[in-house]
C-alpha cells in the first residue's frame, strides 16, 4: 500500500507565483475557478493508480510474443468489432469491450463542434501545442520523469514533436472518434504504448520513487497531460485573439473528456468545463516540483529543434522559425516559468504574438467559419505531412 501523498509543494515559490502572479492566475481570472484543497484526497489517489486493463493487455499479448506479432493482433481487435462470444486473450476482451461502450455522455454532434474548432484555428492550434502546452508541462520536473526513465530525452523534440502532431490530428479530424475510425484507432495504440513504457519502467527502474513521484503514467498525470489539450489550448488561443463560442469550448472538453475515457483515464478525472479543470488542475500541481535540470534540457531540445529541422532549407529560416517560437514562449507562458526554463530572451519579442492577434481580430472574421475550417484542416494535415518525412531523423 503508497502512502497517501501530500501536497507537499503547495507552499513553495513556484507554486505561490504561478497562483498568485503567473499563467495560473490568469487562468483563475479567465474561468472564475474556486481553488482550494478541499477535495485533494479524493483527487490524489489517483497518483497511484494507473490503467489496468491496458497493461494487462501488454502483460498477456506484448510481453509473449515479438512486438510486431503483438501489434498485429492489437490492429485486428481495433478494425473489427470484438465481441463476448470471441475467442481471444481475456485481456484484450476486456479492454475492447470497454472502448466499444459509448458512455450515455457522449454528443457527437458537441464532440464535432470541438474537433471543427482545432481545425478552424489553425497554424494557431500548432503554436499553442508546442509553445504553450508542451513547453509549459516541462516545467513540472516529476511529470518528466517516465521520459528520462524510457531514454526518449536522448531521442531528440523531433520525434515527440511528430508523435504528438500525429495522434493530436488523428483523434481531431471529422468523425475521427468513431469506433474503428483512426482517431479511436490512435487512442488505443497511444493507450498500449504507455502501458508498455509502464510496466518497462517498473521493470527496469529500481530506483523509481513511486511515493513521490506516483505511478508511472499514472491517472493524475494523465489527467493533467490531456486536460491539457482542452484548458491549455483554449487558454493559448484566448491569449492569441480568437473568439470561441460556448459550444465550441464545452464540445472541446466533451472530445477530450472521451479521448481520455479510450486512452483509459477514469472519466470522472476530465473536467467538463473550464472552471472544473483549473480546480483540478490547482490540485494536481501541489505535488509537483519546479524545474529541474533535466526540465532544461527538454526546453533546450524543444527550442533547437527548429534549427535541426531539416524540413526548411536554409539556416537563416531555421534561425527565423527559432525566433517565432522563443516569442510565443515568452508570450504565452509567465516569466517565472521561462526563467526557470531557461528560455533565451530576443528582440521584439511581442511583434508575432501581437501580428496573431490582429489577424485574428480583424481579418479572420472576414472568412465564413466553414472556410475557416477547410483553410485549418489544410494547413495542419501540411506541417503534419512535413514532419512525417522525416520522423527518423532526430539527434
Amino acid at each position: 500500500m503508497n502512502p497517501f501523498p501530500k501536497p507537499l509543494y503547495k507552499d513553495s515559490p513556484h507554486f505561490q507565483e504561478f497562483w498568485s502572479k503567473g499563467n495560473g492566475k490568469k487562468l483563475i481570472d479567465w474561468t472564475g475557478a474556486k481553488v482550494s484543497f478541499q477535495n485533494f484526497e479524493k483527487d490524489a489517489v489517483n497518483f497511484y493508480l494507473v490503467d489496468e486493463l491496458g497493461d494487462a493487455v501488454v502483460n498477456e499479448i506484448y510481453f509473449k510474443k515479438s512486438y510486431p506479432e503483438a501489434s498485429a493482433e492489437i490492429e485486428k481487435y481495433i478494425k473489427n468489432p470484438v465481441l463476448e462470444t470471441d475467442n481471444i486473450p481475456e485481456s484484450a476482451k476486456n479492454l475492447f469491450l470497454q472502448t466499444q461502450q459509448i458512455p450515455d455522455w457522449i454528443d457527437y454532434d458537441l464532440m464535432e463542434a470541438g474537433a471543427e474548432l482545432c481545425r478552424r484555428v489553425g497554424i494557431d492550434a500548432l503554436i499553442s501545442l508546442r509553445d504553450y502546452s508542451l513547453m509549459g508541462g516541462y516545467d513540472f520536473a516529476h511529470l518528466n520523469k517516465p521520459l528520462i526513465a524510457t531514454g526518449l530525452l536522448k531521442k531528440g523534440a523531433m520525434k515527440r514533436l511528430s508523435d504528438t502532431l500525429e495522434f493530436w490530428i488523428n483523434v481531431t479530424r471529422e468523425n475521427a472518434l468513431q469506433l474503428h475510425g483512426k482517431g479511436y484507432e490512435s487512442c488505443i495504440k497511444i493507450r498500449l504504448i504507455h502501458s508498455y513504457a509502464r510496466l518497462s519502467i517498473k521493470k527496469n527502474t529500481p530506483d523509481w520513487d513511486t511515493e513521490n513521484w506516483g505511478e508511472p503514467i499514472n491517472q493524475w498525470d494523465m489527467m493533467a497531460t490531456y486536460g491539457g489539450f482542452s484548458l491549455i489550448i483554449l487558454h493559448s488561443l484566448k491569449l492569441l485573439g480568437h473568439d470561441i463560442s460556448e459550444k465550441e469550448e464545452a464540445g472541446t472538453f466533451l472530445l477530450w473528456k472521451y479521448v481520455g475515457y479510450l486512452l483509459g483515464i477514469s472519466p470522472e478525472l476530465m473536467a467538463d468545463h473550464k472552471k472544473e479543470a483549473v480546480e483540478n488542475f490547482y490540485l494536481w500541481t501541489s505535488v509537483q516540483p519546479s524545474s529541474d535540470e533535466n526540465s532544461i534540457l527538454l526546453a533546450e531540445s524543444l527550442l533547437y529543434e527548429s534549427l535541426e529541422n531539416p524540413m526548411l532549407k536554409y539556416q537563416f529560416q531555421r534561425k527565423f522559425l527559432k525566433y517565432l517560437h522563443i516569442s510565443c514562449t515568452h508570450f504565452l507562458l509567465d516569466k517565472a516559468t521561462c526563467k526557470r526554463l531557461e528560455i533565451p530572451e530576443v528582440i521584439n519579442k511581442n511583434w508575432f504574438p501581437k501580428s496573431r492577434i490582429l489577424y485574428n481580430k480583424n481579418v479572420r472574421r472576414l472568412i465564413s467559419r466553414k472556410k475557416q475550417i477547410a483553410k485549418g484542416n489544410k494547413e495542419q494535415l501540411q506541417v503534419l505531412e512535413d514532419y512525417l518525412k522525416f520522423k527518423n531523423i532526430s539527434k
